[in-house]
Order: structure tokens, then sequence, then C-alpha cells
């Protein structure tokens, strides 16, 4: 049985499309091709057609033109449409007709990295003219470093080997600075949040440094779908990018498809393991021979998924089902990548290692179990099925929790558009002042130099007022420390003191991540379940004071939320809103004080209490940017008791409501409530940024208010529980009626909807 007929079968199914939220079918489109330029370098034309590329895509063309227009582009088309190319040509035609240009590739993770150069190797093969194309990262061998740096005309790198190791020695690098023509920066879209910022201040040092050996490199970048391309590429490099967003790639029919499990406990809103029902469609494609990828969101659940489809299959299809996730090793998940590119392997169970863009070749089906975290990732995942033009299928499997169930409520949000804009802050104080150190290093700031800042001068002042830089006689401001500021700073931390997470499970200790202080106390306190790669580890010592925490890997079905006593303080209120008599909404300036005071253990999935214990902490000082509402006490006949559940009812709801919107994750945020707050004794619901100086979510949050809360009303009234349940109010609320009070709350806050509606 082919997929179509499986398809049909699942149509005629009565059970099966009683749980189908949502069956879309995209019809087959046929490509839209244009002539490969003929002023293209005659070596690129000969190599071109040794690769069988006999025509270009429409949005190959348009980025060719752009590019050699000079225009800093960036192409926004779907996963397989050919984004490579529209880099690769461009950058091997100036090759090959100035073999002194340079170019930068800057890939987010490794393994893309080098599928990449991988790539771009079999296409150099073709080319007459000699062009060296290398990886320069953490695995890059010494002895080979030196090479990189003067043959190199392609150098391959990811962000923090740049930020570290590149700029800080760009005296090495003479050659690649003196060259640099182009800057490739693939997967645009990861570069949001915290990390984004960071990056944008990366880039802001690079075009320093190219500027002082005399270049001016033109950007190339590529992304996922996301709603504002030219928003977020005009953010990360201070100038204004030609957009490239209509494919002109064939696709083939594509079924997608929008499962619900069905309900087990209608009381609590339980419903069947998303993952039961993964092994069931998956297995059911997999008995019919249909290549099949399957995306879950932790490693452990890699290894029961893939355990699961071994068990099921036949015999002589168990050898062909494989599960990829981080922590194998290299060589094995390039043997895992080649078997799916050559047809070998027919089932695959991964993290969203594989969602990116490695070649992976093509599958007919593509499973997506729960939500990944952004719609960006979802479309992702799907695109990696019907990469051949046939029919494919992609379908998302939906868990219990309320961003789940609101996608399943409002298919739109997957099936027309991401509705998720990327958002950075490169301006925040600290992530800048940071990076105002590194490029003082690497070069002396002149006292009226900008730093694409206008407060630049004055930062500069202060700095040399710390005696962290040194005016000197010649006006310029000059690094005074020996230690290279680039390892003090975590390209994934706006905070300046970090704790360090250090992995005890193998006898050789090694560091897995960090975190800033703040949020160490909510993630890292003792008996803690701290999530790393989408792998569990327990945390067995906190060591605040050097700041480092121990931890182990553990397998287990739960995480921890601790809770926080928060005392919050308003600095400054910048804006404030009150369309509606009950409620003002305010944007501004808070400084939160909080001691950690216990911690929950909640299930995977069912969001259930399985116990709780206590945490013994200091307090911690955050000052950052929030957003927040106040309600009039009186248009509601709550006590104090019903009025706290409420609000931290409607902040669970909230909380996730603004992850989906601000394409972030829920630990971005922190919530918190006061039924009577200090200022005007009102009962109020805090959301802030989890970063100190904030990050521009909270101000997103503000200005999308009515779209967000709207959201929010949307999960808790679709949820299917009687009075509240983990799903929609969050876990270990058991009062009567708290559902209809947080349901009120929502609705006298949203602008546009009436009373009647709110009902």
């Amino acid at each position: 049985m082919n997929l179509e007929q499986l398809l049909a079968e699942w149509q005629r199914d009565a059970s099966f499309m009683s749980q189908v939220a949502a069956w879309k079918v995209t019809q087959a489109t046929l490509g839209q091709f244009r002539p490969i330029p003929p002023t293209a370098h005659e070596h690129v034309l000969k190599a071109l057609r040794d690769r069988g590329i006999k025509q270009l895509f429409s949005h190959q063309e348009e980025a060719w033109k752009a590019i050699q227009a000079g225009r800093d582009t960036m192409v926004v088309t779907p996963t397989a449409s050919g984004k490579t190319l529209c880099y690769n040509l461009p950058v091997l035609n100036a090759i090959c007709e100035d073999p002194s240009v340079r170019a930068l590739y800057i890939f987010p993770t490794k393994a893309l990295a080098q599928d990449q150069v991988a790539e771009l190797s079999e296409l150099i093969e073709h080319v007459e003219t000699q062009i060296h194309s290398f990886t320069y990262d953490g695995d890059t061998p010494v002895h080979a470093r030196q090479k990189i740096r003067e043959a190199g005309h392609i150098v391959v790198t990811n962000p923090d080997m740049l930020h570290a190791a590149i700029l800080p020695h760009h005296t090495k690098w003479l050659r690649l600075f003196e060259n640099l023509k182009y800057i490739v920066i693939d997967e645009t879209h990861i570069y949001r949040g915290v990390f984004g910022s960071h990056f944008a201040n990366v880039l802001r040092r690079l075009e320093r440094i190219c500027a002082f050996y005399g270049a001016k490199p033109q950007y190339i970048m590529s992304s996922a779908t996301i709603q504002n391309p030219g928003e977020l590429a005009h953010l990360l490099t201070g100038r204004e990018v030609h957009v490239v967003d209509k494919s002109g790639a064939p696709q083939g029919e594509r079924h997608t498809v929008l499962y619900n499990p069905p309900v087990v406990h209608q009381q609590l809103g339980l419903r069947q393991s998303s993952l039961q029902v993964a092994r069931r469609m998956a297995g059911r494609l997999l008995r019919e021979d249909i290549a099949t990828i399957a995306f879950v969101k932790t490693r452990t659940q890699v290894e029961v998924l893939s355990s699961y489809l071994k068990a099921d299959a036949r015999e002589r299809l168990r050898g062909g089902i494989v599960g990829y996730r981080g922590g194998y090793l290299p060589s094995e998940r390039r043997a895992i990548e080649r078997g799916l590119r050559s047809g070998e392997l027919r089932g695959v169970v991964s993290t969203n290692a594989l969602e990116l863009g490695v070649d992976i070749g093509a599958l007919d089906a593509s499973l997506t179990v729960g939500y990944p975290g952004s719609v960006a990732s979802v479309l992702q995942q799907s695109g990696r099925a019907g990469r051949r033009r046939g029919v494919s299928l992609a379908m998302f499997i939906a868990n219990a929790s309320a961003l789940d169930q609101y996608l399943v409520h409002h298919p739109e949000a997957l099936l027309e558009m991401s509705p998720e804009s990327a958002r950075i802050y490169p301006d925040n104080l600290l992530i800048l002042m940071d990076h105002l150190k590194c490029a003082a290093y690497e070069l002396p700031f002149g006292a009226d130099e900008s730093f694409s800042v206008e407060t630049t001068s004055e930062l500069l002042k202060y700095l040399g007022d710390a005696r962290i830089l040194h005016a000197g006689r010649d006006g310029k401001y000059h690094w005074m420390a020996d230690a290279l500021p680039s390892a003090g700073v975590s390209l994934r931390s706006a905070a300046q003191e970090n704790v360090v997470i250090i992995d005890e499970t193998d006898p050789r200790p090694r560091v897995i991540g960090e975190t800033d202080r703040f949020s160490a106390l909510t993630t890292l306190h003792e008996e803690a379940i701290y999530l790393h790669q989408a792998r569990s580890y327990q945390v067995e010592k906190l060591d605040l004071a050097n700041g480092k925490a121990f931890v182990r890997a553990v397998e287990a079905d739960y995480y921890t939320d601790a809770e926080l006593a928060v005392r919050l303080q308003v600095l400054d209120e910048l804006e404030c809103v009150d369309d509606r008599p009950e409620v003002v909404h305010t944007f501004g300036e808070v400084a939160v004080n909080a001691t950690p005071t216990l911690f929950k253990k909640i299930k995977f999935d069912t969001h259930e209490n399985l116990g709780w214990g206590r945490i013994y902490l200091p307090e911690a000082e955050l000052h950052t940017v929030g957003y927040w509402l106040s309600w009039t006490p009186e248009g509601f006949e709550f006590n104090q008791e019903e009025w706290e559940s409420a609000l931290k009812g409607m902040g669970h709801l909230l909380k996730h409501a603004c992850a989906l919107h601000c394409m972030c994750a829920t630990s971005d945020l922190h919530v918190t409530v006061q039924v009577r707050d200090p200022l005007g004794q009102r009962p109020t619901l805090y959301v802030y940024d989890a970063y100190p100086g904030g990050i521009g979510l909270s101000e997103r949050i503000f200005r999308d208010r009515d779209l967000i809360l709207s959201s929010a009303f949307d999960m808790i009234r679709q949820c299917a529980c009687e009075s509240g349940c983990p799903a929609c109010v969050g876990p270990g609320h058991s009062e009567e009626r708290l559902k209809e009070r947080a349901q009120m709350l929502l609705a006298s806050s949203i602008a546009t909807l009436s009373p009647h509606e709110g009902a």
C-alpha cells in the first residue's frame, strides 16, 4: 500500500477522522524556472552543468540579481527549496573572477556547518578554479588552523568561534579580513532573543574589524519562514536588506494533518499519550514501507519511541529504524544521515537535531509529536517530508498542554502562515557593554566612534572611569587588562555573573551549559531536573559562591517547577493604557527581589503534580522590564484567595500565549502576581523579561496585548476540563470555579472583546 492509499483509508475511518482537527491538502505546484545567468563565470557554468543543474528556480535568479547589484540579501523560502545555491553561486563566481576574494560562512551548529561544507565541496570539485573551503570550529586540529587562516577562500564557522577565537585574534586572519567580500548567515531565524542580541553585537565587531582592514563585505542570509525577515536582518546587520520570499521551487502534493489524541479523563481534561499515538501512526506508516521521520521533544522520548517502533516492526525492517539525537558520536550521526539519503534507513526518531537544514534526502512522512516551541520549527519539521515532489504527509500530534490544544483549535496558526516575529534587542545595556569591552580589546576605540548606538561615547567614558579602558594621549580608549574579555562573555546569557553547569555523569566531568544567577535559583537548585538538549539531568549541588552547578544524567518522566517568594517594585511606568474600565495595561521598568521557596515535580504530557520539596537558597535581585495588568477589584466578587488563584491561573495561560507570539521559550519570561500591589492596592499580574535589562519581549507583549490575551482566552475557553486543569490554569490548582474566574479576568482585559463574547 502506498501513501496515497493509506491516506484514503484513514479518511474513510470515522474513528480516526473524529480526532482530526484539520486536514489540509496543498496541491502540487510546478517549478518556476529561469535560465542560468550567462554573465556567470565559465567555470561556474561548467560546474553547474556537471552537477545536472540546467536552470535556476526563480528565487535563486532573483537572489543572484540582487547580490550582483551589491544589495544585502535575505532568502526566505521553504525547506528543500535550494536556498544553499542562492549563496554558493555568487560566492564561487566571485572567487573564480578574483581568486583573492574571501567569504565567511556562519552556521548556528557544527553539524549543519559540516553538512553544508560537504555539499559545497561536491560543487567545488567540478570548478576548475582552485577553491579552498575549510571548517573552523572547536574540532579543527591545531596544525590545520594556520593553513585555514592563510589559504581558506571560504571559512565556515559558528557564532561562538567567531566571537571567541577569530575576532580577538584578527591579526592572524589578515588575508581573510582584507579580502572579505561576502558574509553568509544561514538559518537566520535561530538568532532571536538573547542569542540574537549577542550575535548582532558580534556582527558589529566583525564589521568594525573589516573596516579597519579596508573591507565592506556584503551580507547573504537565509531563513525559515518568519513574519519579519527584513526587520530581523536589519536589527542583526544595521543595514536595509532585500528580502526574497517567493519560492520558485516545485512542490509535490502535501497532506497536513493535525491530530488531537482522544480524551481519556473528561473532568481533568487528560488525553491519550501523544507518544502512544505516534507509535501507532509511525508504526503503520513503516509497515507500509513509507519512509518516516518522527520529531519528539526529549532524548528519552527518542529512545522510547524508536524502541517501540523496532519492537512493533517486522524483523526485516528493524535494522532500518534508528534514533538520532545529541549525545551520539559524530561518526554515528554521519552514518545515519548517509543511510537516510540512500534510502537504506526507512524510519528515524529525532529531537530537533534534524530540524535544521542537514541533508537527509527524501522522506515521505513527517510526524511532529508535541509543539516544539515555535511555529517556524513545526514548518521546518514538516518540510522534512516530500522532498522528491511526490505525495507527502506532515502530521502534528498534539499533547494535552494548553498551547498544543490552542493550536489544534486554531489550525490556521499552523496551516496558513507563521504568526511569529523573531525579536532581538542588541542595545540591552549588559550585552552591549560586554561587546564594547571585546571590541576595545580587538581595536582601540576613538572617542567619537560609534558602535551603532548614540551613547557609545558615554559608555566608553564610563568604562574609562571604571579603569576597564584607558583613555590614551592619542584620544583613543585602550583595553587595560591582560585577560581576554570574550572568554568571559557567553552568547547565550545576558547576565555578567553566570553559573556554569558541570555534568558529572562520566568519569571526566564536562561543562554542558551556563545560566545567569537569577535563573539558577529556579532551574539549578538541588534536586531540580535540568533539561539540556532534550536530556534530563538532576542537580546534585549548586555552588553559587563559585558559580558552579553539578548535575548528573537521569531518566526522568517529570520536570521541576520552582516557586519564588517575589517582591516586585515598579521603578518607572513608561506607557500606560486604560481602554477598559476594569483594567489598566502598563509597560515599564521593574526591580524584582526573589527567594526560592519550594519546587514541584510535574509529569510530562499530563502535567500532574507528583510531589514537592523545599529550596534553601539566598535572595536574588533582577532589574528588568515588564508588562502588567491591574484590575479594579470592585468589578469582581472574589475574596483574596480566589483573586490569587485566578491571577496565577491566568498567568500560566498568558506565559504560554506570550511564548507562542514572541517566538521565545516560556523560560525567557517570568510571571508574578500581587493581590494588592503596593501602589494602588489593586490585584496585579506582572509578566517580565527573565534577563537583566530586558531583551524586548515585554515591550512586544504590551504592543500586541490584545492578540496575546485573545489567544490565552481561547486556550482556556476551549479546554475540555470542567473547573480548571494542569493544561489550562496550571498544575496544583483544584478550586471550584477557578477556570471560570480566570476566564473572567482574561475577558475583562481584551479591548476588542464584548461582555457577551466573554461570557
